[in-house]
């Protein structure tokens, strides 16, 4: 698994999600067990049987949340900005159009704010060329698109 990259306000916003889970939701789906135990025989007991598997689902996302925050590493702006890195803005040209990307782990990644994934395929492309490097990466749909590194900050 590739090392997972989060801003440091993506890091609250898990942090502030995680808690919700472990606590008002945990509560709700005992409430709703308690509710179901009520109504006897268990076995046939589609209330109790929905209720555990929400159950299930609540722990394996605090699980999977967790295992993220611990192993995340929290993306700062590195020194060096001669090679394309996370954390850093890249400007490109295609085609006499240039854009500005921004490296970010897969979790900050939003398209429409030109925060791209490290893990996409540009990401991928991008990251450890320079100034001047030529880049060709094709998109998921499978379109070819070159473009020339101009600046990274």
């Amino acid at each position: 698994m590739p090392e997972q990259f989060l801003s440091k306000e993506k890091v609250e916003e898990l942090k502030k999600h995680l808690k919700e889970l472990q606590t008002t939701e945990r509560f709700k789906i005992a409430e709703r067990l308690k509710r179901a135990k009520e109504h006897g025989d268990l076995s046939e007991n589609f209330e109790y049987s929905q209720a555990k598997e929400d159950q299930d689902k609540l722990e394996r996302e605090i699980f999977d949340l967790e295992i993220l925050l611990k192993d995340a590493k929290i993306i700062t702006k590195p020194k060096n900005k001669n090679a394309v890195n996370v954390g850093l803005a890249v400007t490109v040209k295609n085609k006499g159009k240039e854009i500005v990307f921004t490296i970010v782990g897969s979790q900050d990644a939003d398209p429409m704010q030109n925060k791209i994934s490290n893990v996409s395929p540009l990401g991928r492309a991008l990251l450890g060329k320079k100034i001047g490097d030529k880049v060709k990466f094709k998109t998921p749909k499978g379109m070819e698109i070159d473009y020339e590194i101009l600046n990274i900050e």
